[in-house]
């Protein structure tokens, strides 16, 4: 599936939502649902700059594409990273750095987010980007 696939599929999956408390869980359970990172991977190196939760984000180079995986420790933040790895990951670098990321618009998540957690977003997409742009002179 290409990364526009994806994100439409996203909005559709929270297009059926009305209430924001709807969408909240959903992203919970999204969160609950991303496999647990790896403890090895819990390092101070994959902590994510710039976010009020801890979040850790490792990227493995296979095949010239990247694989994301991620946790965090804020529910709502984990099902963030999740939709950002669900879209993201298995890609190669040139398709994640040139990828517009309108779902985040198209959701609402971004006018639903507290500052911090909206600050915290940027700062997960800034790092999966420089992974993407690390990775991209490596091939």
């Amino acid at each position: 599936m290409t990364i526009n696939e994806i994100q439409d599929e996203i909005i559709e999956e929270f297009s059926g939502l009305d209430d924001w408390m709807d969408k909240y869980q959903l992203l919970i359970d999204l969160g609950n649902e991303l496999t647990p990172l790896d403890e090895r991977y819990k390092t101070e190196q994959n902590l994510i700059d710039g976010c009020q939760s801890r979040v850790w984000l490792q990227a493995d180079f296979v095949d010239g594409l990247i694989h994301f995986t991620a946790e965090s420790d804020a529910l709502i933040v984990k099902g963030i990273v999740s939709l950002l790895i669900r879209v993201l990951s298995d890609h190669t670098p040139q398709e994640i750095l040139d990828a517009d990321l309108y779902f985040i618009e198209e959701i609402g998540l971004k006018e639903h987010l507290s500052p911090t957690r909206s600050n915290g977003l940027v700062a997960m997409v800034k790092q999966i980007r420089a992974y993407a742009l690390a990775f991209s002179t490596k091939q």
